[in-house]
Formats: C-alpha cells, structure tokens, sequence
C-alpha cells in the first residue's frame, strides 16, 4: 500500500483513538446502548404479558351452570353474582376484585343440551366482559375463551385432531430464526453500520474543512487521491468497529427483546455464516462511507454535513425493507450489482439458510468498484478549490 495512503490512515486513527470520549461514544456506546434499551423492552413486553406462575383468575359469573360449578377442572376462581351492570362499571375503572366477567343464559346446561347445529338455530350464547388495557383482566379473558371454545368441542367430540404430544410442527430450528432474523436484522445492520460511518466522515472531512486543517494536507507534495483512499479506508475500518459493537448488543438482547419466544434460536447460524456476513458488511461499510466523504466534501461544517446525510439515512432505511416485499427481492444476479440493494439482499439470504455464493462474490465486488469510483469523485472534490475552502 502506498505511503501516503497509510500516513493518512495513521493521522485518522491517531485522531479518532486518542479521543477516549469519541472511541466511548462511537464504539462502546452503541452497542451497551442497544443491549440496554432492547433488554428493557423486551423484559417490558414480557411483563405485560406474563401475570406469575401463581395467579388464578377470578371469573364474576351470571347464571353459572352446574356443569362448570362443580369442579370443571378450569383453573379460575369462579364468584358468583347478578346483575352484569354494576360489575361492568367496576371492571371499566379497574376497581372490581374480579378478573373478567362471564354472563351465561338461563338454563345454559338445558339450552346446549337440547341444541340443534342442523337447526339453523342461534346458539346459547355466553358474554365475556374483561378489560384489555388491565394484564390480570387480558390474561383471565384468554383463559376462560380457550377452556369454552375446548368445552363447546367436546360437547360434540365426532374426531380428535393431533391428539397426543407428537410433534406436529414440523419447522425447524432454522425455519423459525430464519424467518425471524432475515426480516428484522438486515434493517438493524444497514441503520448500525451506517450509524458509524455517520459518527465518523462528516468530522473527519467537513471538521477538517472547517478547522481549516484539510488546506495544509493538500498543499503537501501527495496526491489527492491517495487522501481520498486514505480517508474512505480510515474511516471504513472505524466504522466496522462502531457496527460490529452494535451488532454484538443486539443479538445479546434478542432473547430479552423476543421474549424468550420458543422455537426461534440464534444458535443455529455456522461459523461460515458469520464469515459470509462479515464480508457483506465490510463492503457495505465501504460503500456508506464513500457515499457519506461525498456528501461531506461540500459541506462547509460538521452540522451541514449531518443534515445533508440525513435523506441518505432514509434512503438506506427503505432499501433495508425490501426483504419483507417479496416483489422487491432479487429477481436474478444482475440485482446485485445495485449497491446497498444487493448487501440487504445477500444478508437476507444468509439468515434465511439460502446464501448464495456468487451473488455475494458479485455483491463484494460491486461494491469495491463503486467505492472506487467514489474514490475518483472524491479525488475531484479535492482537486476543486471552490469545494475545498466552500467558495
């Protein structure tokens, strides 16, 4: 590698890793932000659907029939009353010692009994008042529907489906994480790695630009594009760091975020996989940051350059969605030679189980030549005086 080209990437480094508040703030803090905040919701998520191990719902009930008075194997606590009204309006304002309230017709037993399906008839018909906005009410409205929507097929058991504990499901593992982590975290991996390159460029060129420091780097005897070289892989390999340490919080926080929702298992990806992956996101990193030197080249100062990259952040947003529409996902290999597009869509095959090695090969490739001919862009943006001292 030229010599230029590494004395640039040693000022950059130097720069950016003597700077303990901007190495805490760009690679530590992204990631111990994200673990901590996806925790939180998902421990939040968990909580409003969890009510204890020990809660038994307590069920007001109107007219409770014999069949479920004594002993229905339901595990709520039934109190009976009458009259619904008076326990609606305890329930709306959450002040009722009740879980849910349960309105059965008179001579419920009699009336299921003596009912016809073939009859065209309506059938007895029972009201479940609860409150949704209250966890204990949702929890007890659920538990009562699912034992008399049990109860009304055994009245007229004519078959079973599944029976037994067989395993019936037949996805795997992989099917679950796959559908799971091919939708959700392309998108986080575009908006984190492009979150570190947004730390890093417009500071390293229009912070320069505007301390006035980038005019004694252009008047040394070194070409201009071995500083735009320099620069784009300095602030490529920095930005690496600040997405991997955001990638590292949120899968330690998938657990947390999902729920532990069963099934879905984030042990299943190989070594290959990551190493597929990491491929993806080096080139990528290279592109966003090309596209972001450009973008800072004209700004006369740090704030310019953070609004005039903001519509990119939008655009990498709305491409890192395409995964979830299946008529924009990649027809054939031509599609990965569009940059951005074709790194959601390789990062999509790798979590879905499908990569494919040549759309990555392509992938990689596409995304070195447009870096180049970000490079040469760049190059001319320094050649000009007008862009340079913002003229």
């Amino acid at each position: 590698m030229n010599s230029n080209i590494l004395t640039i990437m040693k000022k950059e480094f130097a720069r950016f890793f003597k700077d303990r508040r901007m190495v805490l703030t760009t690679i530590f803090m992204p990631g111990i932000l994200i673990f901590v905040m996806y925790s939180f919701i998902g421990t939040g998520m968990s909580s409003m659907k969890d009510t204890g191990e020990d809660f038994i719902p307590k069920v007001y009930a109107v007219n409770l029939p014999e069949s479920l008075s004594g002993g229905s194997g339901l595990p709520v606590e039934f109190i009976s009353g009458e009259g619904p009204q008076e326990a609606k309006t305890l329930l709306t304002e959450e002040q009722a010692p009740w879980n849910l309230l349960a309105v059965f017709p008179e001579g419920f037993d009699q009336a299921v009994a003596a009912y016809d399906v073939s009859s065209g008839e309506t059938a007895p018909q029972v009201e479940l008042y609860y409150n949704s906005a209250n966890t204990s009410s949702n929890s007890a409205y659920q538990t009562m529907k699912l034992f008399l929507e049990n109860y009304e097929t055994s009245l007229v058991n004519k078959f079973d489906v599944n029976p037994g504990e067989g395993p019936y499901d037949l996805a795997s593992k992989e099917d679950m994480a796959g559908i799971m982590f091919s939708m959700m975290l392309p998108l986080l991996l575009m908006v984190f790695s492009f979150s570190g390159c947004m730390s890093v460029a417009p500071e390293s060129i229009a912070g320069e630009k505007e301390r006035g420091t980038i005019a004694t780097l252009l008047v040394t005897p070194m070409k201009r594009s071995h500083l735009a070289l320099g620069k784009i892989i300095s602030l490529s390999a920095i930005s690496v760091l600040s997405g991997l340490s955001s990638f590292l919080g949120t899968m330690l926080s998938l657990p947390k975020m999902m729920g532990g929702m069963e099934g879905v298992d984030a042990g299943v990806y190989q070594v290959s996989d990551y190493l597929l992956l990491l491929a993806v996101i080096l080139s990528t990193v290279l592109v966003i940051i090309s596209l972001i030197s450009i973008i800072s080249a004209f700004a006369k100062n740090v704030k310019e350059a953070t609004s005039w990259v903001t519509p990119l952040m939008i655009v990498v947003v709305v491409i890192a969605l395409t995964p979830m529409i299946d008529s924009f996902r990649a027809g054939n290999l031509l599609c990965y030679l569009i940059p951005l597009y074709n790194s959601v869509q390789c990062m999509n095959g790798i979590f879905s189980f499908a990569p494919d090695l040549w759309a990555i090969l392509i992938t990689a490739v596409s995304n070195v030549v447009c870096t180049g001919i970000c490079a040469g862009i760049l190059t001319k943006l320094f050649n000009s005086e007008q862009v340079v001292f913002g003229r």
